[in-house]
């Protein structure tokens, strides 16, 4: 039986990404808490993500009304691979009147948004 070396590497390739894909996980949203300080609420966002080092890192997330409009955005700024799970938090978002729950993005700077989005219901 004679290889191809093109199939060869293409099937190395594919065996890889899939791999690869199937040790990736989403950043994950352990906890969410919003405290409201005037006409604005500090929101503190607890994560966790397989950090790796600068290649693959939770790099932020977002904070959105439920019909998606984004109202606050926290970008981190380094991988935290010693510190899981971690808190941080964005102060000055402004909530629409008569929003009452809000939704939390996660992103990494590998796979984007992912993982499942935390809704947090706003109690005062």
């Amino acid at each position: 039986m004679t290889r191809h070396p093109l199939r060869a590497a293409l099937l190395a390739a594919g065996l890889s990404l899939a791999s690869g894909a199937a040790l990736a996980s989403p950043s994950v949203i352990e906890r969410v808490e919003a405290q409201r300080s005037g006409d604005s609420y500090r929101i503190s966002v607890t994560l966790s993500h397989a950090d790796t080092g600068w290649d693959h890192y939770a790099d932020g997330w977002e904070v959105q009304t439920p019909d998606g409009t984004v109202i606050g955005t926290r970008v981190l700024y380094h991988p935290h691979v010693n510190e899981q799970p971690f808190t941080r938090s964005l102060s000055g978002v402004i909530v629409p009147p008569g929003v009452t729950e809000l939704v939390i993005r996660a992103r990494c700077n590998v796979d984007g948004y992912t993982g499942t989005p935390y809704r947090l219901r706003l109690t005062n």
